[in-house]
């Protein structure tokens, strides 16, 4: 059971940007065939929203862990959670990156949330998350901390 789960999914400009892939594809096509053109600008444009709805990394907390992407943690080993949003968060995912961090960002969502770790083994200090629900999942880091 999960005390929070978030889908990093495609933001709606994305997908919608990348409709720009019919255009592109009549271009190509038209002097052959407009419905080879359009077929073709569909299955592309299907194919590319596939592609990054699949590929689109979960974040869960469960009692026991923390997963972002393919990584999970052990509760234990989290000390401390923050929240970035706006020019903080710009901040973390640049010049104030550690470029031993695990790192689960989508160029798309602005808020992360940073993990940091106490784990005297692992050389990663902390993960950066990206979330569109930031305050929910610290919420849930902060529970977990507690039990």
């Amino acid at each position: 059971m999960y005390s929070y789960r978030e889908r990093l999914s495609p933001a709606w400009w994305l997908v919608v940007a990348l409709g720009l892939l019919l255009p592109g594809s009549l271009l190509i096509f038209l002097p052959l065939n407009p419905a080879v053109g359009i077929a073709v600008g569909l299955v592309l444009w299907w194919g590319s929203v596939a592609l990054l709805w699949l590929s689109a990394p979960v974040i869960t907390v469960s009692a026991e862990q923390l997963s972002a992407g393919s990584a999970s943690i052990e509760r234990s080993f989290i000390a401390r959670v923050d929240v970035y949003d706006k020019d903080d968060a710009r901040v973390q995912r640049g010049t104030g990156l550690d470029a031993r961090a695990w790192l689960v960002l989508r160029g798309w969502i602005d808020p992360v949330v940073k993990v940091t770790l106490n784990d005297p083994q692992d050389p990663t200090p902390y993960w950066l998350i990206s979330s569109r629900r930031p305050a929910q999942l610290a919420h849930a880091l902060e529970r977990v901390e507690q039990n």
